[in-house]
């Protein structure tokens, strides 16, 4: 299954990948924090690592580590803003519960 993005998403990983000057696409991946024990990371990634998995979605290059992918294999990653919030939403099939805030998940 992999990773998706929606068009707002690859947007908006173009505009900060322009405005950063440098890199080949983003890292998405977890890590275990939060009222519900992980947490979505995303950083741009400059060189992938060895172990890293890759997906292209509208032309933007994603990667995922092994460990992380059993957690976020089928997320579509969408960009969305509502009201004066703006910011990335995952769809994970793979979540079973959230915590209040939306700040971590558990599977």
């Amino acid at each position: 299954m992999g990773v998706s993005l929606t068009e707002n998403a690859a947007r908006h990983v173009t505009s900060y990948l322009e405005s950063r000057g440098s890199g080949m696409g983003i890292r998405l991946a977890v890590k275990t924090t939060g009222c519900s024990g992980l947490m979505y990371v995303l950083e741009p990634v400059d060189e992938p690592q060895s172990e890293d998995l890759e997906f292209t979605c509208l032309g933007i290059h994603v990667f995922v580590d092994p460990k992380s992918m059993v957690y976020i294999d089928g997320t579509e990653m969408d960009y969305v803003k509502q009201g004066l919030n703006e910011g990335f939403e995952f769809k994970n099939p793979n979540v079973q519960s959230e915590c209040g805030c939306g700040e971590s998940f558990t599977v």
